[in-house]
């Protein structure tokens, strides 16, 4: 074992990283090279040849492409159109509810999608030009639909919880339990925010209620029925132990796939665009994870990860201490790398400390997709930002979206704090599964 190497391995993967190298590209370079320089270039071969199939053969990975096409197909054929319009009919009563409307609707919508990147670009096209045109600071609609876009990794099925799940080697569906209560919780906040800014700045949220004229509650509610047949189906089985949330993804493309039929919004162009982006999508994604299961493997055969656990035990950090160190490297990452990979690059090194530790891996595996999410609005590698500003481009710059986004990144500190201080109300859920 040399330690010293795998440190050397762990400044290369950060140096090519600081390059653009492509995430999957160092995670896998580095491993190889690493280990070539241990133990010779036949063992690492053997590794770089082995892994790709060990890896994707994960039975639970088979979630992925699933949900992944589940929410292609709800996306492309309009199963998740009315949720803004259904929001906005059960909402129209309170201040500021276009945003609080929208942020409900991106819940909604990342029930069936599990992207944050996809619920801000559809919600964005939908929500951004009918806020604006209600008076809404242009800075603040974006942003309000920027940070709204973050709760669809953390509402499942989440597509990062997955991936998390396999890596820490425990219940996918006790973490997706988990993911509901931050990310209601999360929505709840972006709400109280709204209705402060109509309170404090009647200039940039209005707070004047929507006119009920014209608005058919009944109807608004009847049409999202096939996406709430479709999330009765998932959900109800995947919690109520029918099936496994291996299984349910595969259950959730089926159903889907059926609805649009059913609906006659299914078209050969749609199955075949969906098809196409879910088999890109997952190859990106699966290609990472394959990069992350070698290095794993380098930092193990270094013994580095033996020696950071013992060397924080020894410091007998405590919870506190250990939270906030954990909380700003995950803050400082998304600022400069997109989820799935600063995730991964992160994990092989944090999950023996926090088992040492004794923290529960449900609970961290919640905190840690969260922290993750933030990354998604902090510039200056905002993606949902950039994505807003790409469906948005007449109303907003990046400058007054980052700028929109203040608030709500604010609040989403203070979530953290309840979570961190508070970490049963992540586990209430998941402890009644056990």
């Amino acid at each position: 074992m040399s330690v010293a190497t795998g440190f050397a391995g762990v400044f290369l993967l950060f140096v090519l990283l600081a390059l653009r190298v492509p995430v999957a590209l160092a995670l896998i370079a580095v491993p190889v090279a690493g280990i070539a320089w241990l133990i010779g270039w036949a063992p690492a071969i053997g590794i770089l040849s082995s892994t790709p199939f060990s890896f994707v053969a994960n039975w639970t990975l088979s979630a992925v492409p699933m949900f992944l096409l589940m929410g292609f197909i709800a996306f492309h054929t309009g199963l998740t159109g009315g949720l803004f319009d259904a929001a906005k009919a059960v909402l129209r009563r309170i201040p500021g509810a276009l945003a609080i409307s929208s942020i409900f609707a991106c819940s909604g919508f990342a029930a069936v999608c599990g992207s944050s990147l996809a619920t801000a670009a559809a919600m964005g096209r939908i929500a951004i030009p009918e806020m604006v045109k209600s008076g809404y600071a242009p800075s603040f609609a974006a942003g309000s639909i920027a940070a709204g876009g973050t709760i669809g990794a953390l509402i499942p099925p989440s597509i990062l919880m997955i991936v998390y799940g396999v890596f820490a080697e425990t219940s996918v569906t006790q973490v997706f339990l988990g993911g509901i209560t931050i990310g209601l919780l999360t929505a709840i906040a972006y709400s109280i925010v709204v209705l402060l800014t109509c309170w404090l700045r009647p200039d940039i949220a209005p707070p004047k209620p929507l006119d009920a004229e014209g608005i058919d509650t009944k109807s608004a509610i009847l049409n999202i029925w096939p996406v709430l047949l479709l999330m009765v189906i998932v959900f109800g089985g995947l919690f109520s132990g029918v099936f496994t949330a291996t299984e349910a993804g595969a259950v959730g493309a089926i159903g889907s796939i059926l609805i649009s039929v059913a609906t006659r919004r299914l078209t050969w162009d749609v199955f075949k665009t969906s098809m196409i982006e879910t088999l890109m999508t997952s190859s990106s994604l699966f290609i990472i994870g394959v990069g992350a299961s070698m290095f794993t493997r380098f930092l193990g055969l270094t013994g580095l990860t033996g020696f950071i656990s013992a060397t924080v035990n020894g410091a007998d950090l405590g919870y506190v201490e250990l939270m906030f160190i954990v909380v700003m490297l995950y803050l400082v990452l998304g600022m400069f790398m997109e989820p799935f990979g600063a995730m991964l690059v992160t994990l092989p090194v944090l999950l023996p400390i926090f088992k040492t530790q004794g923290i529960d891996l449900v609970w961290f595996g919640v905190l840690c997709v969260k922290l993750l999410e933030i990354g998604m609005i902090t510039p200056p590698v905002g993606l949902n930002v950039f994505v807003i500003r790409n469906v948005a481009s007449q109303y907003a710059t990046v400058v007054q979206i980052f700028k929109g986004v203040i608030p709500f990144l604010l609040v989403d500190l203070l979530v953290v704090a309840i979570v961190i201080a508070l970490p049963q109300i992540v586990l209430y859920l998941p402890s009644l599964m056990k």
